[in-house]
């Protein structure tokens, strides 16, 4: 990245990238936490999970090799013109897209091995990566459709996530305004995707959790006195 023309806006961006980072790593503890309080795993779709971790070794691939390959970082320059800087179980399916992927990514490799186009190939990463994070949360959203409960699922997880998303745009923002260029955004488009994609399946976690599933809602539902209830309404039932 080019020098900073304005100190408070780089201020802020420092603050915005640390703020995103510790919202993004924390997010992970709510559901080990939930997991292990509960003695239980149902709830937490096991796709998620495992989709989830070539998500992001995928974006540890993209953002490793251009913070550390200078190779990378010159095609990168030359490019976009900036200087340096229970019974649950994982689906067929998810083996299926991960069996996908992986060979895909290495056959990627090979072709970048023969013509040394390493920005081309960390670039394809960070598409990996992004559409994991489309596939990865979609098996999670629909078995809390199916069992019309978010119970298992941790809520803090999402609520940090979406902190860390947010926190990302606004961090992206301060750099564009300040270099008065918006290179930031589709000279890092994956960044750009993963944020977008995030806040929206984190809006539809927070409905289905607060809005269409919620724990008072469901408590209400399995009470003895409604159950009692029902019961006093229809006396001559069980004559």
């Amino acid at each position: 990245m080019a020098a900073w023309n304005s100190v408070p806006l780089h201020v802020s961006y420092e603050v915005m990238g640390w703020f995103a980072f510790a919202s993004w790593s924390i997010s992970f503890y709510p559901q080990v936490i939930l997991n292990f309080r509960r003695k239980s795993v149902v709830g937490l779709n096991f796709d998620f999970v495992l989709l989830n971790f070539t998500k992001h070794s995928s974006y540890l691939i993209y953002n490793a090799s251009l913070y550390i390959s200078s190779t990378v970082q010159k095609q990168y320059r030359n490019k976009y013109g900036q200087k340096e800087r229970g019974s649950q179980k994982v689906s067929k399916i998810a083996y299926g897209v991960l069996l996908v992927t992986w060979t895909s990514a290495a056959v990627c490799f090979f072709v970048a091995l023969h013509n040394h186009n390493w920005l081309w190939l960390i670039s394809i990463f960070s598409d990996i990566q992004v559409c994991m994070t489309v596939i990865k949360y979609i098996p999670q959203a629909v078995m809390n459709f199916m069992r019309k409960s978010t119970e298992g699922w941790s809520i803090v997880n999402i609520l940090l996530d979406f902190s860390g998303s947010v926190a990302n745009y606004a961090q992206m923002s301060m750099q564009s305004i300040d270099q008065h260029s918006w290179v930031n955004f589709y000279g890092n488009i994956g960044k750009l995707l993963l944020s977008l994609v995030s806040v929206f399946f984190d809006i539809l976690f927070m409905c289905q959790h607060y809005l269409l599933y919620p724990v008072k809602k469901r408590k209400l539902e399995a009470s003895p006195e409604r159950d009692s209830a029902k019961s006093s309404d229809k006396p001559f039932e069980n004559v």
